[in-house]
């Protein structure tokens, strides 16, 4: 079960606790707290097998702190800034899950690379252990983005995921798994420390929802490290 559906279900748990706790003091029928954990379970097994999450993570955007979306735009104008300047091909961005529908991403936000481009040039690249680091780097940028600003990571769940796929399909053992998940965050942060003014423009652009070419320009404007992908 996605883990947006289980924050609701844990949100359905918690009302019903609550009213029960209360319902003796303000006579609240104990039928209530039932119906309120039936009704919590149907939206979030709905949501999970018909919706793929997307409402549940829309409910849960309603009550996203304000501090924690800044985060979410500092996280993915690491990935943003890495895998332009590294040569991977960005096809969009979204920050909330509301866009990342309207953008066709599935509700679940965040920069799009083109992924067939990327796997394509696994098959195919000459130079494939490059490649390897380029996307790595990029995949870890968004965890070196946070750590950088706020010392810690909180989002990176999903990037180690995408990580651990992708050195899988480029055939590399598990045992090298950890190793490269270092070694690629050591190089994102190292970029992104390379390109402070470029990644703080970029910040600034995501936040104002500039478009593709807008962000391009801007991190032209302060970084020459651009590279073709392999």
């Amino acid at each position: 079960m996605q883990q947006t559906a289980l924050n609701l279900i844990a949100i359905g748990v918690f009302l019903m606790t609550m009213t029960s706790l209360l319902g003796g003091i303000f006579h609240i029928s104990p039928f209530v707290p039932a119906g309120i954990t039936i009704f919590i379970m149907g939206i979030a097994s709905v949501d999970t097998f018909q919706l793929q999450g997307r409402g549940a993570m829309l409910f849960l955007d309603l009550f996203t702190p304000e501090e924690e979306r800044k985060r979410v735009i500092q996280h993915e104008a690491g990935h943003f800034l890495a895998g332009y300047l590294l040569g991977i091909p960005i096809t969009g961005y979204s920050l909330t899950p509301w866009e990342a529908i309207k953008n066709t991403q599935g509700g679940l936000g965040g920069v799009n690379f083109d992924l067939e481009a990327v796997e394509e040039s696994l098959q195919k690249s000459q130079h494939i252990n490059l490649l390897v680091e380029r996307i790595s780097t990029t995949l870890m940028a968004g965890i070196a983005a946070e750590k950088l600003v706020y010392d810690q990571d909180k989002g990176g769940f999903e990037d180690r995921r995408q990580l651990k796929k992708m050195l899988l399909k480029a055939g590399l053992p598990s045992v090298v798994y950890e190793q490269k998940e270092k070694w690629a965050t050591l190089q994102a942060t190292n970029l992104l420390e390379r390109n402070k003014a470029g990644y703080d423009n970029l910040v600034k652009a995501m936040a104002a929802r500039k478009s593709l070419e807008e962000c391009y320009e801007i991190i032209g404007e302060t970084s020459s490290e651009l590279e073709a992908i392999a």
